[in-house]
């Protein structure tokens, strides 16, 4: 069973904006704070966002923030990335990541890889000029 799915990417033109979601599979995690990161052929993995296991704590990366928020359902099941004033060069497969956290861990999803121990398959984020 795959733990995180995402969906929701697509192309769109520079300015418009998308959402992403990922569903996280009931049952799977207990507690887990989560991201977002994105890929580039040829590069590597960028952290995006963050967010704790409350919902309550979240953090952007420099180059997204005030223009993409990250958000969970009331019943932590579900993650979202709001993009909003897209540019071109967001282009990337976007991926959730997940980690399980104490329950009274409040701290948003780390910014490195290797603090996820659950992926999605990723989803195709296209921003035309």
């Amino acid at each position: 069973q795959v733990p995180l799915v995402e969906s929701g990417g697509g192309s769109v033109e520079a300015g418009g904006s998308l959402r992403l979601d990922c569903v996280v599979s009931v049952g799977t995690f207990s507690n887990y704070y989560m991201g977002w990161f994105r890929q580039v052929p040829g590069k590597g993995l960028e952290w995006v966002a963050a967010i704790s296991w409350s919902g309550d704590s979240t953090d952007y990366a420099a180059s997204v923030k005030v223009r993409f928020t990250i958000s969970k359902d009331s019943a932590k099941t579900t993650l979202y990335l709001q993009m909003n004033s897209l540019k071109p060069e967001d282009t990337a497969m976007y991926y959730c990541a997940a980690d399980d956290v104490d329950s009274d861990y409040e701290c948003p999803g780390g910014l490195a890889e290797y603090e996820y121990g659950y992926w999605g398959q990723g989803t195709q984020v296209t921003v035309s000029s």
